[in-house]
């Protein structure tokens, strides 16, 4: 398996060619209450087999530019035999239409912020928890972008229709910044 560092900086690139200005790219700052980056996915935060409740993770935010016209949020994996920057990675979050002013997702988004995308297995829309093989271990990254404009290509709802190919062609041209989170599962 890659180091975390090094894995986040290749999407970083790949991503680059989405971004349009990258102001304010180093004060722009994702982070959670229960979980550092390139640390492991709490417990009880993982999938139902393995003991956890599948709830997502807390988020909270700061440092987003004042330009910032939309916030949308992804988090993927790169199963085994893809190759990242040229195969589509699994999509496990994909939120957009995030309101501005938001600073944090609690545990769980109960107050169902955002539009979701189609889960791992386009089956539904919304979370898909983090359920590593036995014995596996997996990175996983969620990254939270602020954006120059809304993303008008996709719906005003949740869509099941949505991928991580229908999301990133949306935010072509209009990523100000992002921060990301790693972890292992």
């Amino acid at each position: 398996m890659m180091p975390v560092a090094p894995r986040r900086w290749i999407t970083a690139l790949m991503l680059a060619g989405l971004a349009g200005s990258a102001a304010a790219q180093d004060t722009f700052m994702l982070s959670s209450s229960v979980m550092v980056d390139g640390g492991t996915l709490p417990a009880d935060l993982k999938c139902t087999r393995d003991g956890g409740d599948g709830l997502t993770p807390p988020l909270a935010w700061s440092g987003t530019p004042v330009d910032t016209q939309g916030l949308a949020l992804i988090m993927h994996h790169y199963p085994k035999g893809t190759v990242e920057g040229v195969d589509a990675p699994s999509q496990y979050w994909l939120l957009w239409n995030i309101p501005v002013d938001t600073v944090e997702l609690p545990r769980g988004n109960p107050a169902s912020i955002g539009d979701e995308g189609g889960d791992k297995d386009q089956r539904r829309t919304g979370y898909t928890p983090p359920c590593s093989p036995p014995g596996a271990q997996h990175e996983y990254v969620i990254t939270l972008y602020a954006l120059s404009s809304a993303l008008d290509d996709l719906p005003a709802h949740d869509d099941l229709q949505v991928d991580w190919s229908s999301m990133t062609r949306a935010m072509e041209g209009k990523i100000i910044a992002s921060s990301s989170i790693a972890f292992l599962n």
